[in-house]
């Protein structure tokens, strides 16, 4: 499987990818990063919190963008650079997050690829708005 190559690319282009977050995926976003925020793993306490509950990690819905990246837009091969990030709204257990990945700008010179990086609820809702700069994979030798 091989992704898309910079050549291979247009503005405008854009993948997605949408997933439930369960309250399974927060615990085991809890134990592989080290994050035991209590927002996220104690009801009782997040509760209590502004959220009035508990909510998942922003970075679990932040990386739904990654798997676009890596597997669709552009694709197997690519090297993620650099993201940046806006925590719109909370994501809640039982929410469908997509991950809307866009081709904003083609930079020539060092053939890297600017993307526009979104994720919204299943309400519409826009939970992460953001940008990522990528480097494509290159065209494979033969």
């Amino acid at each position: 499987m091989a992704g898309k190559t910079f050549d291979q690319l247009k503005v405008g282009d854009t993948a997605q990818f949408s997933k439930t977050v369960t309250e399974t995926d927060i615990y085991l976003f809890a134990g592989v990063s080290g994050d035991l925020n209590p927002a996220h793993i104690d009801e009782a306490y997040a509760k209590e919190t502004f959220f009035k509950g508990r909510i998942a990690h922003g970075m679990l819905s932040a990386g739904f963008i990654s798997a676009v990246i890596g597997m669709q837009l552009p694709g197997p091969g690519s090297i993620y650079m650099k993201q940046s990030l806006s925590f719109l709204a909370p994501v809640r257990i039982g929410d469908t997050v997509t991950a809307v990945v866009e081709v904003a700008e083609l930079l020539e010179e060092k053939k890297r690829v600017r993307l526009r990086t979104t994720c919204t609820n299943q309400d519409g809702t826009v939970v992460i708005d953001g940008e990522a700069l990528v480097s494509p994979p290159k065209k494979p030798k033969a």
